[in-house]
């Protein structure tokens, strides 16, 4: 049983180091923000969780679960707020092309001060 385990956990640290690996090449390759912002968050997020949950099964231990669900619980925080706040300076610096999106929610924020209460 526990050579299954062993290669259980051997092809999630694989997988997620390949979806980890694809995160990084799509930050290199990808032309605009948006997507880089996609390939930074997704990818990257859901191999960290692969490779959490093989270290989880690797030492079968409660003490290391308990150690990486906080870990995970702060990827899955952070990793779309700092997404956010990169997209939303982009736009704000005018590095995304205002052509290439399908609705500008922001539009109507951009003619209005923030202070002006509207």
């Amino acid at each position: 049983m526990t050579e299954v385990l062993h290669i259980v956990s051997l092809a999630l640290i694989l997988t997620g180091a390949l979806l980890c690996l694809t995160a990084a090449i799509g930050l290199l390759r990808f032309r605009d923000v948006p997507t880089r912002l996609h390939a930074a968050t997704k990818p990257q997020v859901l191999g960290l969780l692969l490779i959490v949950i093989a270290v989880g099964i690797e030492l079968q231990s409660w003490a290391a679960v308990a150690f990486l669900i906080p870990v995970m619980l702060i990827q899955f925080a952070t990793a779309p707020l700092s997404a956010h706040m990169v997209g939303r300076q982009a736009y704000r610096n005018g590095t995304i092309d205002r052509q290439e999106l399908y609705a500008d929610e922001l539009d109507a924020a951009k003619q209005t001060p923030p202070a002006a209460g509207g």
